[in-house]
């Protein structure tokens, strides 16, 4: 199915784009940026990479702002790639693939198969990223001098950062989990484990019955901070209170009951604190960084001769 998809966006590239003959199509040089030259085949790699990484469909309504997009986005790194090419920055084998690791799932090779299948040259791919990394290393060697920040104003935002933390709850939690088959009917099997629960306890029953890694600790899984629930789990056990069983909770090839121990306001340790003292920092790290890498991208751009073709 995804394979019709992106015939059919390609189908729809090539009516829009061209006048021309299909053969000098992919060649033809659509906008030039200094000695740089962007192709429609360039165009349409990164229409299609991108389509390919955010899953989204294209229909005749959007392709305007995606070919746009995909321009603007070729000529940045057209820019960046002239601004780079005056320094000698290395990128390592493995910085990009850590980077295709966090875009893909822990999958490049998944990747790398998708843009084959849909004929994308994965290659121009991967020289974006490179520019990228590279962009960001003259842009750390410019500024990172310029780069301080406000002890009090960092001290503030931690304060308010652990306050809110400590309005969050902790849940210590048992469970009783009894697979099922799919479309198999399990209202004996409940009724089962809500009598075995009345006469012999959730711990002792957990113990017995319960075919998850926890029933050996007679279904503890200790403390659970909100933040690590599900919305569903969530959403049940929220309002229960200390020694209460849920009702049965229905999972694709399981059945769960919870049961809640115990509840307590998070608490933060010193290993907490500078963690969240650490984040607030990279945090207005990167902010600085990104205001800073868009003023420089502004000052090459407004160098650079752009001609569209």
């Amino acid at each position: 199915m995804r394979g019709k998809i992106i015939n059919h966006i390609y189908l729809l590239i090539l009516c829009f784009f061209s006048s021309a003959s299909y053969a000098n199509f992919e060649n033809s040089i659509v906008v030039k940026v200094d000695d740089q030259i962007i192709t429609n085949f360039e165009i349409k790699n990164k229409i299609l990479s991108n389509l390919i990484l955010s899953n989204k469909e294209i229909n005749q309504a959007n392709i305007d702002s995606l070919k746009r997009k995909a321009v603007d986005s070729l000529i940045q790194s057209k820019i960046k790639l002239i601004a780079i090419s005056k320094y000698n920055f290395d990128v390592s084998k493995s910085q990009i693939n850590q980077y295709l690791n966090s875009i893909s799932s822990n999958d490049i090779q998944s990747l790398k198969n998708k843009f084959n299948k849909n004929n994308l040259d994965f290659e121009l791919f991967l020289e974006d990223i490179e520019i990228e990394f590279k962009w960001q290393k003259l842009i750390y060697q410019i500024h990172s001098k310029n780069i301080s920040f406000d002890d009090k104003q960092i001290e503030f935002e931690l304060r308010n950062l652990i306050k809110k933390r400590s309005n969050l709850k902790e849940y210590n939690i048992s469970e009783i989990e009894i697979f099922i088959e799919v479309n198999e009917q399990n209202d004996g099997k409940i009724i089962e484990i809500k009598d075995k629960i009345r006469a012999d306890g959730f711990e002792q029953t957990a113990l017995n019955y319960s075919m998850s890694s926890s029933a050996s600790n007679k279904g503890n899984i200790g403390w659970v901070n909100s933040k690590g629930l599900s919305k569903q789990i969530f959403d049940i056990i929220k309002d229960m209170k200390k020694n209460e069983i849920s009702i049965p909770i229905r999972r694709q090839n399981s059945i769960l009951f919870l049961k809640v121990n115990d509840v307590r306001n998070q608490k933060l340790n010193e290993t907490n604190i500078a963690n969240l003292k650490e984040s607030i920092i990279n945090q207005k790290k990167n902010e600085l960084f990104n205001l800073y890498s868009k003023s420089h991208l502004s000052k090459v751009k407004n160098n650079s001769f752009i001609e569209f073709k």
